[in-house]
C-alpha cells in the first residue's frame, strides 16, 4: 500500500495544470497577484509578471523565476507595447487595482467623494480591467482559446457606504465579464472569462490593524466575527482558484463569478440551538 501511494505522488508531482501555456498577471508585485504568480509557475506556466512598481515587480519576478513587464495598467499605450511584446498568450489575470486609500484618508462615501478620487480607482480597477480584456481578447483569438481571470471582491456584490468608488469598481468588473463571456462565446472561441470575488484575504494591507502585539489574534479574530468560517482567506487559496480558472479543468465555465468569502454571502451562520 504504501508504495502504490509513493508511486502516485511522484507521478502527480509531475502532472502540471498549466504546462505550456503563457500567462500574463497584472499587479504581481505583492499580494493576491504574486500568489497567482508563483501557483502558476509552479504548474509549469511561463508566467509574464507586471506591475507599475518595477523595482519590486522585477524582485517579485526574479525570486519566482518568472518574466516580468513594466505596465501602469492605466496607460493604452503600454498595453499596446504589452501586446507587441507577448502578442499571444493562453491566460490573462486582470488582478491590479486600488481600494483609493493607499495613500489618503479623504472620505469615500457617495455624498463626500470627491471626483478625482471617485476618477482615480475607477481608473486602474475599471478601466485597467477594460483594457486587459481587450488586450487578452486580441491575443487569444487567433487560437480561439484562453482564460481571462478578472479580480473583483465581495464589494463587488454588497453595498459599501464608505469605499464607494471602489465597490463601483468592482461591481463594474464582475459584469464585464460576463460580457467579455457572452461576447467571446457569440464569436465561436472557446475563450473563456470570469471573475473571482474574494472577501478578507490575509495580505499585507491588513498589517497595520493587526500589528504584532499580544492581542493580535484577538483582533484577528474580531476582524473575521461576521464571516461564518471565522478566519481570513489566505493568498494561496485565491491562487489555487485562479490556477483552476486558468487551468482545463474549468473548460466549461465561463460568465462565473466565484466567492472566497468564508460564507459571509451565505447569510449569517446558525447558532446551534
Amino acid at each position: 500500500m504504501l508504495r502504490i501511494r509513493s508511486t502516485f505522488i511522484g507521478r502527480a508531482q509531475f502532472m502540471e495544470k498549466l504546462a505550456n501555456k503563457t500567462c500574463v498577471v497584472t499587479g504581481g508585485a505583492r499580494g493576491i497577484g504574486r500568489g497567482i504568480c508563483a501557483a502558476f509557475h509552479a504548474e509549469g506556466a511561463d508566467v509574464v509578471l507586471t506591475d507599475i512598481d518595477q523595482d519590486e515587480g522585477r524582485k517579485a519576478a526574479d525570486e519566482i523565476g518568472c518574466g516580468f513587464a513594466a505596465l501602469d495598467v492605466r496607460d493604452e499605450a503600454q498595453w499596446a507595447a504589452l501586446a507587441t511584446a507577448h502578442p499571444q498568450i493562453d491566460v490573462m489575470v486582470n488582478n491590479a487595482g486600488i481600494t483609493g486609500f493607499e495613500d489618503s484618508t479623504d472620505p469615500h462615501d457617495p455624498e463626500h467623494a470627491s471626483l478625482a478620487d471617485w476618477r482615480a480607482v475607477h481608473a486602474v480597477n475599471t478601466d485597467g480591467t477594460f483594457l486587459g480584456c481587450r488586450y487578452a481578447l486580441g491575443a487569444m483569438k487567433a487560437k480561439g482559446t484562453g482564460s481571462i481571470i478578472n479580480m473583483s471582491s465581495r464589494s463587488g456584490l454588497v453595498g459599501i457606504p464608505g469605499a464607494a468608488a471602489y465597490a463601483a469598481s468592482k461591481a463594474a468588473i464582475r459584469n464585464h465579464s460576463k460580457t467579455v463571456a457572452l461576447y467571446a462565446a457569440q464569436h465561436g472561441w472557446a475563450i473563456r472569462c470570469n471573475s473571482v470575488h474574494p472577501a478578507a484575504i490575509l495580505t499585507d494591507i491588513w498589517e497595520p490593524m493587526l500589528g504584532d502585539g499580544p492581542d493580535r489574534e484577538e483582533r484577528m479574530a474580531a476582524l473575521v466575527a461576521d464571516t461564518p468560517l471565522k478566519r481570513f482567506g489566505t493568498i494561496e487559496e485565491v491562487a489555487q482558484l485562479c490556477v483552476f480558472l486558468a487551468s482545463d479543468d474549468s473548460a466549461y465555465m465561463t460568465g462565473s463569478e466565484l466567492q472566497l468569502d468564508g460564507g459571509l454571502l451565505a447569510g449569517s451562520a446558525a447558532s446551534p440551538g
